[in-house]
């Protein structure tokens, strides 16, 4: 009995723990690394991303082959050349939105986030920072922001002869919707 009753207890806490934190089971993320001989697009609608609404910490989990491209030759080479994802599976990232005491996730409205956290593809962790926006309406929140990534910071290295097929700085853009946990 004694057990049932801390066991109901570390349940409820853990419960309510939770319950001021936002899910996105299907954030979609993607990214562009067109140049003038190439256009290099994929997308994946199947991140994971966690906002806590009250501390401002926000947190994405992407499986690389969740990525499509259009063109499937493509998207074997981006997963068995570049991101080597049976390797490396999975990219995050970990970080804050600094002005979180600006928004008010309780009214309807879009408003600028200050967002900086650490990224990791390619089991190679770095610092980033980006304006993105929160929008609240009706209740729901969406998270938007585009930032861009340089493959070699992430030891992705792209072979000389299709180095000027594939952008030396690749935009992604990240768009959340959350549901209350």
């Amino acid at each position: 009995m004694k057990k049932s009753f801390i066991l109901l207890m570390l349940l409820a806490s853990f419960q309510m723990g939770f319950s001021q934190k936002l899910i996105s089971k299907n954030s979609h993320i993607w990214f562009s690394a067109t140049t003038p001989l190439e256009n290099i697009e994929a997308h994946n609608k199947q991140a994971v991303s966690i906002l806590d609404p009250t501390a401002g910490t926000l947190a994405f989990n992407v499986l690389i082959k969740g990525f499509e491209f259009k063109v499937a030759l493509m998207q074997e080479h981006f997963n068995e050349n570049y991101l080597e994802s049976d390797k490396y599976p999975k990219s995050s990232f970990n970080g804050k939105i600094n002005n979180n005491s600006e928004i008010n996730y309780k009214k309807d409205g879009t408003y600028t986030a200050d967002v900086s956290g650490d990224l990791t593809i390619h089991n190679v962790t770095k610092p980033v920072s980006t304006k993105g926006t929160i929008e609240v309406k009706n209740g729901t929140v969406t998270a938007k922001a585009q930032f861009t990534v340089k493959p070699a910071d992430y030891n992705i290295i792209i072979p000389a002869l299709v180095e000027n097929k594939i952008a030396k700085e690749v935009t992604v853009n990240v768009e959340a919707p959350y549901q209350s946990n």
